[in-house]
């Protein structure tokens, strides 16, 4: 299924490399020559408008020539017809009425000329200019139409690629789905949850016509080492003869007492990881209060050391605390371990059946066969050896993955990390941030899977990446 997706992985990266990233700059290229056609569009309207400003503009002039010479004229007659007037106002009167007439025919020649360029201008705007223009931004648009068609059969050819590897990544599938063995996938569950209990043997007859002796025999359900013989129906023993009779819901007890051997033993060892982890956080938490501390007493202008007395000794206490909440499940544990049962002969050749199918697995539990006292016991790995099984179907006992980056970090001074919890830097260094400066003024840091630790905050400049959830990438 993973080669299955990553198929449409290659489908999606070949598409933007191929088609998106080609159809981009494709589509930049028609934004540019679009906008010069509609420049060459606009210029060449502005120019008939400019021709058709100056035909009405020497077409107002010949008018008003036109005008001017008549009235000339006119007034030429009216002073020629009159005999009071001399004979110099009338030759005035002639010279104007010619200049009217000579102006007038210039304007007549100069709308004429002006007329016919502008005809000559119009008909090619409207047969020429404009049907070019038009005709490229045709062009243009058939081109890009063209290409979406080329970019649909690049895609197709694209996912044609893939096709048959899609086809095998199927079969594989359903090859896998066919392979499942539903008997050794619950004879792995039994082997990883079965309780620990051994069968209780016959019960005796209890001859009453003897003196009483009421015994139960040592394989019974009952607890031989405590001395008692309670074999009821309606006790404790109920629970454990039929499984499959539901039991009052109540508070679990805190010891896990209410579970089986094998399954409050894993309760109780999670238990005392979890407390462990707390203890080492909190250890880590006062290292560098302390270190915070000592850089107060030799800077004081960078924060008052008495401050943190208070935090010091509450961080202290919390410590005590936990060690003493670890002391009492470890007690609980040991005591279990102690009184689990050995197994038999042919439980023990079955696991020795599944260890030759996963020895890898096995090879890595020395960890779990370890004591509360630190010895190894034979009994104990046997039972380490179903436990390890548990792994793959119980998540609560995996182990605890490394915290993710969520941003990288630049030394702005070299630090000399001595006390325990701080890390060395180099000035100029950059490391990745796993946890925030959460008011103490120190930042956890890290520069590879086995270095990691607390510098002081103001030596560092910090980048925090919002995007990078649960990133695992380190230096």
């Amino acid at each position: 299924m993973n080669d299955y997706a990553g198929q449409h992985e290659v489908i999606s990266e070949n598409m933007t490399s191929h088609i998106t990233v080609e159809l981009a700059r494709y589509v930049q290229e028609l934004k540019q020559e679009r906008k010069s056609y509609f420049h060459d569009g606009r210029k060449a309207q502005q120019h008939i408008e400019i021709c058709w400003k100056q035909l009405e503009s020497s077409k107002r002039r010949f008018e008003r020539d036109c005008k001017e010479a008549d009235r000339a004229q006119q007034y030429f007659e009216k002073m020629d017809a009159d005999i009071n007037v001399t004979k110099a106002d009338v030759e005035k009167a002639r010279q104007q009425a010619q200049v009217r007439h000579q102006m007038a025919e210039d304007s007549r020649a100069d709308y004429s000329s002006i007329l016919q360029k502008f005809n000559h201008e119009q008909h090619e705007y409207y047969h020429t200019h404009i049907p070019n223009i038009f005709q490229k931004i045709q062009e243009m648009e058939e081109r890009r139409i063209v290409r979406i068609g080329e970019s649909m059969k690049t895609y197709a050819e694209v996912d044609r690629q893939v096709i048959p590897i899609i086809g095998k990544c199927l079969d594989e599938i359903v090859k896998a789905a066919e392979s499942i063995d539903q008997k050794n996938d619950s004879q792995l569950v039994i082997e990883a949850y079965k309780s620990g209990f051994e069968p209780p043997g016959d019960i005796e007859f209890e001859d009453y016509t003897q003196p009483m002796k009421r015994t139960v025999s040592d394989n019974s359900l009952s607890n031989s080492r405590e001395g008692k013989a309670e074999l009821k129906f309606g006790g404790k023993s109920k629970g454990k003869l039929w499984p499959f009779i539901k039991k009052n819901k109540g508070a679990t007890p805190e010891d896990f007492s209410n579970l089986p051997p094998e399954q409050r033993r894993k309760k109780l060892q999670q238990k005392v990881d979890e407390l462990n982890k707390e203890i080492q956080k909190e250890m880590d938490q006062r290292d560098a209060i302390t270190k915070m501390k000592d850089v107060y007493l030799k800077n004081p202008q960078m924060g008052d050391p008495a401050s943190l007395d208070h935090k010091l000794t509450e961080v202290s206490q919390n410590i005590e605390k936990l060690r003493l909440e670890a002391q009492k499940f470890e007690a609980w544990l040991a005591e279990v371990e102690g009184r689990l049962p050995a197994r038999s002969d042919q439980a023990r050749r079955q696991s020795g059946m599944y260890d030759a199918q996963n020895p890898a697995t096995v090879n890595n539990c020395a960890q779990d066969r370890e004591s509360p006292d630190g010895s190894y016991t034979e009994e104990q790995s046997q039972e380490s050896e179903v436990k390890v099984l548990a792994t793959d179907f119980d998540d609560e006992f995996d182990d605890e993955e490394p915290l993710p980056a969520i941003g990288t970090c630049k030394a702005l001074y070299t630090f000399e990390g001595q006390n325990e919890g701080t890390i060395s830097v180099v000035e100029g260094e950059t490391l990745y941030v796993i946890e925030e400066d959460k008011g103490d003024g120190w930042t956890r840091i890290r520069r590879n899977e086995e270095e990691e630790g607390y510098v002081p905050t103001s030596y560092v400049e910090v980048y925090l990446d919002k995007n990078a959830k649960g990133a695992k990438t380190y230096i």
